[in-house]
């Protein structure tokens, strides 16, 4: 934290004004409580339950009070606030400290920054931020939109909001660069209400849909920064790769012995999805003739691909699980760019993309390339991410983040019968930064395709889509 005589006085100034107003705050807080649940609303989105998470700049403790959390803490430089917040909650841990000079000896999921327009030294708070993040620490910064500028001080003024003289407004491409400078990077951006008050089915209608549109979005009064630690320590981990297969005896071998050796340790998975054609016993054969390398056999349910994986992944007990269909459509010599993208943070969710290069003769139907095409464009939209191919079989995610995946599993609508959008959106839900890979795509050499039915898939896709967009886009 820098000091400086101007910058303690501005301090002073500020602390003095919170603590002014520290005892009526309850009563504007009641008085707004539309825009409070707005708030909350969307906080509730991002900050998944039974997690831990910090607040700095917790006023009064409202907003950590509405979060669904186990651990809560707040901090604040304000005595008079931090007094009310105890009084009102006291199963909350309230700290009274300085927001850009504090030491805690724990680290937290989440770590929320409200009121940063107050904050003297922005830089100071993220770098104490970052001595209580994690890799796996969400860190949301909430911020005035500078377009709602005078707006703020107009309500102010007319009593329709607490005067607070808010002393700096920093854009959403502020926030990033403090980021930055901090050693952060932004995940995702959401922004919220774009009519602040409540008029029934009005209100609704505004901040539930035209708030989430291109255009007005830009105009909303909130911005929601989502960001985690860039740090990387170089460290060798180990894979589980899961191979769902179902009548594909003819690729199993080519399977092991194409899988290059990346990492501490490969362990791989066939799943045997109910095969007529011998794959079980293949997978024996491979098992006896390679012992050398850790090759497992599981029975699949014969349900449907996205359940077989699911038994993979939960049978999985490296550090990092990766899928690899048995078709070998993705080659298998082209894995460790996946591996290599996963351990130096380039991603947490990494999506094999087989739009970018040539493909291999007829690798794919005309069909299934407008189709994905369609999709690509409608899940960019739904979850603020570019995702070129949304149907590739190769992901990759840490198997931690994984358990968290599962129990998001069934809440898009209906039965995903492959899998992959039940990822992308699970993965979006959670934060996770999702980059897409491209990799090689090649023409399958035995078997047939299980890409059957494409209208009745493509009409369970968009009724996924429609039910994402809902819990996603309008959440």
């Amino acid at each position: 934290m820098i000091k400086h005589n101007y910058l303690d006085h501005l301090r002073d100034s500020i602390r003095e004004k919170n603590n002014n107003i520290a005892f009526k705050r309850k009563k504007w807080v009641q008085t707004n409580s539309y825009y409070y649940k707005q708030v909350l609303n969307t906080l509730n989105f991002i900050v998944e339950p039974n997690t831990s998470v910090l607040h700095l700049r917790c006023s009064t403790g409202d907003i950590l009070n509405g979060l669904q959390c186990s651990e809560k803490v707040g901090i604040d430089d304000s005595e008079n606030l931090i007094y009310e917040a105890k009084k009102e909650y006291s199963d909350i841990e309230f700290i009274h400290s300085s927001v850009e000079n504090f030491s805690l000896d724990r680290t937290f999921d989440y770590i929320l920054v409200t009121s940063v327009e107050d904050v003297v030294d922005i830089k100071a708070v993220l770098d104490c931020i970052y001595l209580h993040s994690t890799e796996q620490t969400r860190v949301i910064i909430l911020n005035y939109n500078y377009l709602w500028n005078p707006l703020v001080k107009l309500a102010e003024k007319t009593g329709m909001k607490i005067p607070q003289n808010l002393h700096n407004w920093i854009s959403e491409k502020d926030v990033n660069s403090f980021l930055e400078l901090s050693q952060f990077e932004k995940i995702i951006n959401y922004r919220s209400i774009l009519f602040p008050f409540n008029i029934p089915v009005l209100s609704w209608f505004l901040n539930k849909y035209l708030a989430r549109l291109p255009i007005l979005r830009r105009l909303t009064m909130l911005n929601f920064t989502i960001a985690r630690k860039e740090a990387f320590e170089p460290k060798e981990h180990s894979v589980s790769i899961i191979i769902p297969c179902r009548n594909e005896a003819g690729n199993i071998e080519d399977a092991v012995t194409r899988i290059p050796k990346f990492g501490s340790h490969i362990e791989i998975l066939f799943g045997d999805d109910k095969s007529t054609d011998g794959t079980a016993d293949k997978v024996r054969e491979m098992i006896a003739k390679y012992p050398d390398k850790d090759i497992k056999l599981y029975n699949g349910p014969g349900i449907s691909k996205s359940e077989n994986v699911w038994a993979g992944f939960d049978l999985a007990a490296c550090d990092i699980v990766l899928i690899l269909d048995a078709d070998l459509t993705v080659i298998p010599e082209e894995l460790p760019y996946f591996y290599e993208a996963i351990t130096k943070r380039n991603g947490e969710f990494i999506n094999g993309s087989r739009l970018v290069y040539p493909m291999h003769n007829n690798a794919m139907k005309l069909f299934n390339i407008i189709g994905n095409k369609f999709f690509s464009i409608a899940f960019s939209y739904i979850l603020d991410r570019p995702i070129k191919d949304t149907l590739c079989g190769t992901k990759v995610m840490w198997r931690r983040d994984y358990q968290r995946i599962k129990k998001l599993r069934g809440t898009w609508g209906l039965t995903d019968r492959w899998g992959d959008y039940e990822l992308i959106f699970s993965a979006a839900k959670l934060n996770l930064k999702i980059i897409d890979l491209p990799v090689h795509y090649y023409e399958r050499v035995y078997g047939e395709t299980k890409m059957t039915g494409r209208i009745q898939n493509g009409i369970i896709m968009l009724k996924m889509c429609w039910a994402a967009l809902n819990k996603i886009k309008f959440h």
